[in-house]
């Protein structure tokens, strides 16, 4: 960085100095040392913009802009002086171009890369960029444009040009100079360098301006060291950062809602209300010629009608981007809902797994002595027809209680299951087969509708059985209480799942949500221990699935299992649709 300083600001000094006053040595060395400069600082900057943070690739970049835009204007002045060998004219067409080269580097400031901010839509961005451009340039049109081509005064326009890019450019230092003061560490260093390279060039190219109004300038004077020196700098904060490579500045991540972080945004906005203000200027001042005044009217009243027309626009994109917002907040909603209950049924499992396997224990050996002595009773024929009758019921019962048993050992148990690569549909159409086979004097049908090619399923064949075989009982016990109906048990493949879907035209189910809870029923007394479905839900917890239920609208429960599918296997296309009755 030191051999930039000496080779480019030193150098150009000397060559100043050596050079005859306005030679065309002096003119070629000044216009080509001015070409250069901006890409030594365009190297230092964008060596920063390589980060895995956009925002700081942005700002970087956006600084660059600005150099590259002060390079096209140069480009053009060094075309009429060296390459035509022609004065610059005045008012020099490439004015603009140096007007609106701060523009992305005021831009830039809203960045902030040294602090850590959630990220936002960079679309809002732009449009706030596209907005401060476009003031900008709406200022240069109302105030600069008039003086050259409406009413031609050349000292007229380049008082107002040097006025309006000095305040610019101002804007520009003082707003480096408050990211300076707000940082902290390295970046109030990078910072402190481009507010020192920001003034400089401020001064700099308001002492030119001053000069070329005056038309008293000449290319590759002493004059012009200030603003080779003010490029360099920019070049030497770029570089510097590059080799502090400083991160976020410790703390808690900014919301994008604070005033403070959407303050672009305010800005664009205040440009907008900005306008009619100066056309009522324009319309009470009565020192201008008229025909600045209606060409004054006629550039706000489009400039309006255009701004109006992109705050529409990013008004749409900010509402159509809360809607999304709040769409995700509420399937996050959802989905916590959702998972809190699987929680609360989890424990639930967990708690009674553990009960059960304590109390089912302690109780199978006095029920194992109920059974045995009850079978003694009931086949001792000295026994009476009454007391034979009593024991009968005796084992009746004590039977019920060993299959009650039997069921909390099978829900307390945690042995692993052997699970295997099958297709869904031959096991649903067993537990079909299976359960039909005693319902030929009953008005119930049961109708499958399976999709003829489904992903595999790695389960285990006898514990998928077990509750397919348990939603179907479940449905054709509703059935009957209605006098018959019928159940569809659907396949189907969706995303990543295979689904099996139950659903039956029974009369539902008063509390889907509370069908997985242990010992909940609705059956009669005798008929139903409340286990089954609690079971059901357990095996497709333990294959990573998920159970749920519902009522349709149209009548009738749906029972919806999804199993995660295996896609690198597929197994041999079966049935599409088959009816059983």
């Amino acid at each position: 960085m030191l051999a930039a300083w000496v080779l480019l600001v030193a150098g150009y000094a000397l060559g100043s100095l050596l050079l005859a006053d306005g030679s065309r040595g002096e003119l070629v060395f000044g216009n080509l040392m001015q070409c250069l400069v901006p890409l030594f600082a365009n190297a230092g900057l964008l060596s920063n913009a390589a980060t895995p943070h956009w925002r700081r690739n942005t700002f970087w970049m956006l600084l660059a802009l600005g150099c590259s835009m002060w390079l096209a204007g140069q480009l053009i002045w060094t075309y009429y002086e060296v390459y035509l060998e022609h004065e610059v004219p005045n008012p020099f067409i490439g004015d603009v171009i140096f007007f609106l080269h701060t523009v992305p580097m005021i831009g830039a400031l809203a960045l902030r890369p040294h602090s850590r901010r959630a990220d936002s839509s960079l679309r809002f961005g732009y449009l706030d960029f596209v907005l401060l451009l476009l003031w900008w340039l709406y200022v240069y049109l109302f105030i600069v444009i008039p003086w050259q081509y409406v009413h031609y005064d050349v000292g007229l326009y380049g008082r107002r040009f040097d006025l309006v890019y000095l305040i610019e450019n101002s804007i520009f230092a003082a707003g480096m100079a408050f990211l300076c003061w707000r940082a902290q560490g390295p970046w109030r260093a990078i910072y402190a360098h481009l507010t020192g390279a920001a003034i400089l060039y401020a001064m700099s190219s308001q002492a030119a301006n001053l000069q070329i109004t005056a038309d008293n300038y000449r290319t590759g004077s002493l004059l012009d060291v200030p603003l080779v020196a003010s490029f360099v700098w920019f070049g030497t904060a770029g570089f510097l950062a590059s080799r502090l490579a400083p991160p976020a500045e410790p703390g808690p991540i900014e919301e994008t809602t604070r005033p403070e972080a959407n303050w672009s945004a305010r800005l664009a906005m205040a440009a907008v209300l900005s306008m009619p203000v100066m056309a009522f200027w324009t319309l009470t001042h009565s020192e201008m010629p008229a025909r600045v005044r209606d060409f004054r009217l006629l550039v706000t009243l489009v400039a309006i009608v255009v701004f109006t027309s992109l705050l529409f626009l990013r008004q749409q994109l900010v509402d159509r981007e809360r809607l999304r917002l709040l769409k995700s907040a509420q399937q996050a909603l959802a989905n916590l809902r959702r998972l809190q209950t699987s929680f609360v049924q989890s424990e639930k499992l967990a708690s009674l797994g553990q009960l059960a396997a304590g109390a089912a224990h302690e109780i199978n050996n006095p029920l194992t002595a109920i059974l045995g002595f009850s079978d003694l009773l009931v086949d001792d024929p000295s026994l009476g027809d009454k007391p034979r009758s009593v024991a009968e019921k005796i084992r009746e019962q004590a039977r019920r209680t060993k299959n009650l048993l039997t069921n909390l050992l099978s829900f307390a148990r945690q042995t692993p299951s052997e699970k295997s690569l099958l297709d869904i549909n031959p096991l649903v159409n067993n537990a079909i087969q299976l359960r039909t086979l005693d319902l030929r004097s009953k008005n119930i049908r049961i109708h499958l509708q399976a999709e003829a090619v489904l992903p595999g399923v790695r389960c285990d064949p006898n514990q998928m059985l077990q509750v397919f075989f348990n939603i179907i009982g479940n449905a054709v016990d509703a059935l009957a209480e209605t006098g018959g109906g019928s159940l569809i048990v659907r396949t189907l493949r969706e995303k990543a799942n295979v689904v099996i879907e139950f659903a039956d035209t029974g009369p539902g189910i008063k509390d889907p949500q509370a069908v997985f809870d242990p010992f909940y029923t609705t059956k009669p007394v005798g008929k139903g221990t409340g286990l089954g479905l609690s079971i059901c839900y357990g095996i497709v917890q333990e294959h990573g699935g998920t159970i749920s239920c519902f009522n349709r609208h149209q009548g009738g429960a749906t029972f919806r299992i999804e199993l995660p599918a295996v896609t690198a296997v597929l197994p041999k296309p079966a049935a599409a649709t088959s009816k059983t009755g």
